[in-house]
């Protein structure tokens, strides 16, 4: 949401959202310290969920326990994400792209296309999990309304991003990548969100 506020010189239609945090940008240290705080809250607030189920046998049910554990995978997985990140844009500069293409970028580019994938995994199985608990077992009831219109948004932008991932590899452009992935993250933002209304509606009832 920042991007829409402070001028990052990128363009948000067909950049990576990673590259906001690059290296060589000058707002990079501003979005790595907050893909940091995102990932920790969420990675904490999975983590206490999870624990919070062990100490409850009778709450302990597998869509739960899956989607409490996709949201600890997604946060743990974002953090590092903060730690790993590119040294340049390569969908915004050439030189960037043919150096990552002939593999002479740090090591930090490919770890970070593993964290990136893991917090997006986590992500969707957090996503999908706990929308069905939440019907399933007649839970966190706004989830349960909601959810399931999300999740939907969720898995469009997802093939969205990934087709055109695989076009941008291909050297086929970026077939609006950045904002297929925009979309994808801000759809996790605004989940993420119904379920914090929904813990909150339930633990007052």
């Amino acid at each position: 949401m920042l991007e829409v506020v402070l001028s990052t010189g990128l363009n948000p239609i067909e950049t990576y959202v990673s590259e906001l945090a690059a290296q060589d940008q000058p707002l990079g240290g501003l979005f790595r310290a907050t893909d940091f705080t995102a990932g920790v809250l969420a990675f904490t607030g999975g983590l206490l969920a999870l624990l919070r189920l062990r100490s409850h046998p009778e709450s302990r049910r597998f869509w739960s326990v899956t989607g409490w554990a996709g949201v600890t995978l997604f946060g743990a997985a974002t953090a590092a994400d903060a730690w790993l990140p590119l040294s340049c844009t390569p969908t915004a500069d050439p030189v960037c792209a043919a150096r990552e293409t002939a593999g002479l970028v740090p090591a930090t580019h490919q770890a970070h296309a593993v964290s990136s994938s893991l917090a997006m995994t986590g992500a969707l199985v957090g996503i999908i999990a706990l929308t069905v608990a939440a019907r399933r077992y007649g839970i966190l009831a706004p989830l349960a309304a909601h959810g399931p219109a999300l999740v939907v948004l969720e898995l469009i932008a997802t093939v969205w991003t990934l087709a055109a991932i695989a076009m941008f590899t291909a050297g086929r452009g970026t077939w609006a990548l950045g904002a297929g992935q925009r979309l994808q993250v801000l759809l996790v933002a605004l989940w993420l969100g119904l379920l914090a209304w929904s813990v909150h509606k339930e633990r007052r009832t």
